[in-house]
């Protein structure tokens, strides 16, 4: 069996662990695992398959020296994969970057492969890993797209703070504590107090008073469904949850679906699983999709306040298949499909 050798940029952080997690548990055939960060982080040791690997430096020429890399892995913010992406690419590595830097670039396939593998060029090294809360909303989506064509959608997100990083997990934690002693806690990672409160902003706003976060949800909707007439609106709200993100989602399709036939459909979707039994009181929890690969889809209603609705409620783990679970599946296409 080939093996290839594969590098992950941000490695210490929490979805670089997740990167390294999701290439063992998956059985990702590697060869000789880089793993490449900030100075900060050189010399730390983390394990990989019961051994140690050191983390290096990442450098201009971290990809042009050494054993020849065949995926990089980045997850270490925009800043970072705009200035050594390139570098990368030019040494023929695939890079699948997980910030939004390269998204919405036309020249970089935007990728979910439940829905579109087929977007994936050779030539093309590298690959955007789209937006955690966009990512488990179009693999409900694009299976009812392909069988009604969804007119609009209207999504409000419930996001965990583990998608603001490790400062945001410990703040919410820290909050916590010190309100349960009686004291005011002083927000940092977050503009407003986070423990026991919701937040309606994640990112700047934008000109046009959404934020940033919202915007990318239509914006690489369109994208990765490869179609621009979807009409997308979002309002993205931070709780504080440390694990797995929530949707509610609205669809207006142009075929009437029935709940039946969006649950015969979506029951045989890819990376879904339904949890959908009301009189069970059943459906997706943040705290049962935390740590699972799947994305879970329940409360399944029709909109009565048009003629070709639906209602759903979507949950998935943000630093899984929001972020290192589908990372890796990017790298096996490439593998599946001979690009590498």
């Amino acid at each position: 069996m080939s093996s290839y050798n594969v590098a992950v940029v941000g490695a210490t952080g929490l979805v670089g662990r997740e990167m390294m997690s999701m290439l063992e548990k998956r059985n990702f055939p590697v060869g000789k695992l880089r793993l490449l960060a900030s100075h900060r982080s050189v010399g730390k040791k983390l394990k990989f398959k019961g051994q140690d690997v050191v983390v290096e430096e990442l450098k201009k020429d971290s990809f042009s020296k050494g054993d020849k890399l065949d995926v990089a892995l980045f997850s270490a913010g925009g800043a970072t994969s705009k200035e050594f992406a390139p570098y990368a690419a030019k040494e023929g590595v695939f890079v699948i970057d997980n910030s939004s830097a390269w998204r919405m670039d036309d020249n970089c396939p935007l990728i979910v492969p439940e829905v579109n593998e087929g977007a994936i060029e050779k030539d093309k090294k590298i690959i955007a890993n789209p937006n955690c809360s966009t990512i488990q909303m179009v693999v409900v989506l694009a299976p009812l797209h392909e069988a009604a064509k969804i007119k609009r959608v209207v999504v409000s997100t419930y996001q965990s703070v583990s998608g603001a990083g490790i400062k945001a997990v410990n703040e919410l934690e820290e909050q916590v504590k010190t309100l349960l002693e009686g004291k005011k806690p002083k927000p940092m990672a977050f503009p407003h107090q986070i423990a026991y409160n919701c937040l309606p902003q994640i990112d700047v706003f934008l000109d046009n008073r959404y934020t940033k976060e919202e915007m990318k949800m239509v914006d690489e909707t369109k994208k990765i469904m490869g179609d621009n007439s979807i009409r997308v609106t979002a309002t993205c709200v931070r709780v504080p949850v440390f694990r797995a993100h929530s949707e509610a989602v609205n669809v207006e399709t142009e075929k009437k679906l029935t709940v039946d036939d969006a649950l015969g459909i979506l029951e045989k979707a890819p990376g879904v699983t339904v949890v959908d039994d009301i009189g069970k009181l059943k459906y997706p929890l943040a705290i049962n999709a935390s740590y699972k690969e799947e994305t879970f889809v329940g409360r399944i209603r029709e909109d009565e306040s048009v003629d070709n609705g639906l209602n759903m409620w979507v949950v998935s783990d943000n630093l899984l298949k929001g972020a290192a679970l589908n990372a890796v599946q990017i790298a096996e296409s490439l593998v599946k499909n001979e690009f590498i």
